[in-house]
């Protein structure tokens, strides 16, 4: 299977269509649908479902789905490869990949990369959201350079940077919620309230352990990969958001207030990244950059 053909087959999936795909490419129709069948025939796979003749749109099978996530993993990682190879001189330049989950601990990448600027400005930054499970797949896949995950890393596979400042799991409500007269919050208060929480930890968490209850006897109304679509809910009154401290403004004409939990719930965080991994020069010098303002504090 070639990148080229792979990069054909995104080219069809993105359009929808054999014939707008092939003008996008530059390439005749039949060249291109050749080149498809042939991609199909080796995988002994059907990739795609032809529109009928009155229509052109093409949609992908399960088999074409599973292709596409693949396919543009693998072509983010041709271009990584390039983009490091042909950077490999003593020239300082070039992308610094970072995946994390929302957290105030990612003030301390932007101070890195802050310190970094005056000296390396041809160092640019691409940064990808998602919680612990999204982090770790793309450091395994060779997608990104560093991740920042929340609880003791795994040291058996990645080298890891804990910081020394930890996240605060509390309450985000409206301000004039009778909850928010109280300056922290117990499982009991939220035992019997609608629920806004992570997608993470809707799977089962520290933070179900703390609330002392089963997952089913409490009162879900919703769960959030974002924090600022949660802020959103609780805004609306759909529910209360359990969540990191920081992360939404809560100050000034903000309609919202944050209440810390009770007993004391805390998330350490660490940034890993792959044992033996042969980092970027860019990489190489964002984590030693960062490795010496931790040692400073």
């Amino acid at each position: 299977m070639e990148i080229r053909v792979l990069q054909y087959f995104l080219a069809i999936a993105r359009e929808q269509s054999i014939v707008r795909a092939a003008e996008s490419l530059h390439l005749s129709q039949p060249t291109l649908s050749t080149q498809i069948r042939q991609m199909e025939k080796e995988l002994g796979k059907q990739l795609l479902i032809r529109g009928t003749k009155g229509s052109r749109k093409v949609t992908l099978t399960e088999e074409g789905m599973i292709l596409r996530k693949r396919a543009e993993e693998i072509i983010d990682l041709v271009q990584k490869t390039e983009n490091e190879i042909a950077l490999s001189d003593s020239i300082i330049v070039g992308d610094v990949y970072i995946a994390a989950g929302e957290t105030d601990g990612v003030r301390l990448l932007a101070k890195t990369a802050g310190k970094l600027r005056k000296d390396y400005p041809g160092i640019h930054y691409r940064i990808s959201s998602g919680n612990a499970t999204f982090v770790k797949e793309h450091l395994d896949k060779g997608l990104i350079d560093f991740g920042i995950v929340f609880g003791p890393p795994d040291l058996k596979k990645y080298d890891a940077l804990r910081f020394p400042s930890k996240d605060i799991w509390g309450v985000l409500m409206r301000k004039d919620d009778p909850l928010a007269e109280k300056e922290s919050i117990s499982p009991e208060d939220l035992w019997d309230l609608p629920l806004i929480i992570s997608q993470e930890q809707s799977d089962g968490g520290e933070l179900i352990q703390w609330m002392q209850r089963n997952l089913s006897s409490l009162n879900i109304a919703a769960a959030y990969n974002l924090l600022f679509n949660a802020s959103l809910l609780v805004e609306e009154g759909v529910g209360y958001a359990i969540c990191f401290d920081g992360i939404i403004n809560t100050s000034g004409n903000s309609s919202l207030c944050f209440r810390p939990l009770t007993p004391r719930l805390e998330a350490g965080m660490s940034v890993i990244w792959k044992k033996y991994q042969i980092l970027s020069k860019p990489a190489e010098k964002f984590i030693q950059t960062l490795r010496a303002s931790l040692n400073e504090e």
